[in-house]
């Protein structure tokens, strides 16, 4: 069996895992030189539901990304506005880590490639190409999974956004973001709210070194920082556009939050750099990512993929997807699942066997049963769904999925008949 992942983000190292771990040859292509996409400039995990979901996939037996990030973790139990118990990790060591861990478990990684295009046969992919260098690439597959994104190119920033804000998706130097089922002649959906089109890259990234020493070292020590905003330096109207929902509250427009990733993470989509300036401690301000985050940010949720909730593309028999491009789902913990899941499911496919279909009674099933629903049956396209805020977190709340005992959520994973289901196949 082989299994071709395209898009090397957590998403598609989840995925990549999972197959190789049910005994099939695992492909991850990635266009550019890094694994990881977004995560290279992510960091906060296991708040509030994430922490309910991070132990689901473990109690599955697909824990193996967590476990590396827990690893790595600079901060643990950080509480910031609305957030609880988050975990921060450190962008700036966990892609090797993540590298060395793929290729331990024999993952076929191939950087510096950029799919083009797919030959399809009936309803079936039989093999993507595109392009490494100058030279061209054909790589066949039995199964196949679209963990891309849905970020970029740079038109669509422009488009949609403030234009390039040159972040770390670099669509210059590799080329930007291609559809393989769009390349496929799949319809896709875009995500909208309020009239605007998909939605802005919720976070900053500051250089700690050009912070005041004071600051810095409450951020060192303490993982976060809360800084008010006097009434004339607030930006009002970014919060809508923000794709991570779960922090577009008022604490977050009247105060700059920073948390300590490695970098000092500003928790807004964009910041002048003027404004910045002129806040106490941060007058030597500089952005890392985006090198113009003064001015805006990457734009998301453009190009999702109708699926089931075993994540396979609507209108392809072996074509699964997982991150963004299963919809609506914000967050690295929402990759690392579903791309978990995919890849299993990849698997199941090429042997023949019926795809799982994960149970609404853990936070996960549900997760993704939700979405699908709310994109494809009622046409919701405005909401951004997460673990860890906003209208699923309030509904994993209201059935009773937040947990957060490790114990208690393995009991419950136990009771679904699914303990261990995505451990290693043997034979």
């Amino acid at each position: 069996m082989k299994v071709v992942i395209i898009g090397g983000g957590w998403a598609g190292c989840a995925a990549a895992l999972a197959a190789g771990s049910q005994g099939a040859g695992a492909v991850l292509i990635e266009r550019t030189d890094m694994l990881l996409g977004t995560g290279l400039v992510g960091g906060i995990m296991r708040n509030n539901g994430r922490f309910t979901a991070t132990e689901e996939m473990i109690a599955l037996g697909g824990g193996g990304l967590f476990t590396a990030i827990d690893g790595n973790l600079l901060h643990r139990e950080v509480e910031f506005p609305g957030h609880a118990h988050a975990s921060l990790y450190n962008v700036g060591t966990m892609e090797p880590i993540v590298r060395r861990l793929l290729a331990a478990n024999a993952i076929d990684l191939r950087f510096e490639t950029r799919i083009t295009g797919v030959e399809r046969d009936g309803g079936r992919i039989v093999a993507v190409t595109g392009k490494k260098g100058g030279e061209t690439v054909r790589i066949p597959g039995d199964v196949f999974v679209e963990t891309t994104g849905t970020a970029g190119p740079p038109a669509n920033c422009t488009r949609y956004g403030n234009g390039c804000a040159m972040c770390v998706l670099r669509c210059h130097s590799f080329g930007g973001r291609v559809s393989v089922a769009a390349k496929a002649g799949i319809l896709e959906m875009d995500g909208q709210k309020g009239g605007q089109t998909g939605a802005m890259s919720g976070s900053c990234k500051l250089h700690k070194e050009s912070l005041a020493p004071g600051l810095l070292q409450r951020l060192n020590t303490h993982g976060v920082v809360v800084v008010p905003l006097p009434p004339e330096l607030r930006l009002s109207g970014k919060l809508a556009m923000k794709a991570c929902q779960q922090y577009a509250m008022a604490a977050f427009e009247e105060n700059v939050i920073l948390l300590d990733t490695g970098h000092a993470k500003l928790m807004s989509p964009f910041f002048p750099l003027a404004v910045l300036r002129e806040i106490p401690g941060f007058e030597n301000a500089r952005y890392e990512d985006p090198y113009a985050g003064g001015m805006g940010n990457s734009v998301r949720y453009l190009g999702m993929s109708p699926r089931d909730d075993a994540l396979r593309v609507a209108g392809l028999e072996n074509l699964f997807c997982a991150g963004e491009k299963a919809g609506l789902l914000v967050g690295h913990t929402e990759a690392i699942c579903t791309g978990t899941l995919a890849g299993y499911n990849a698997v199941r496919h090429a042997r023949g066997e019926t795809p799982l279909v994960l149970p609404e009674s853990l936070a996960i099933g549900y997760a993704i049963h939700e979405v699908r629903v709310q994109m494809r049956e009622k046409g919701e396209l405005a909401k951004k769904f997460t673990f860890s805020g906003s209208v699923l977190f309030e509904e994993m709340k209201a059935r009773g999925l937040y947990a957060t005992r490790p114990d208690r959520i393995a009991e419950r994973v136990d009771r679904s008949g699914l303990l261990g289901v995505f451990s290693p196949r043997k034979g």
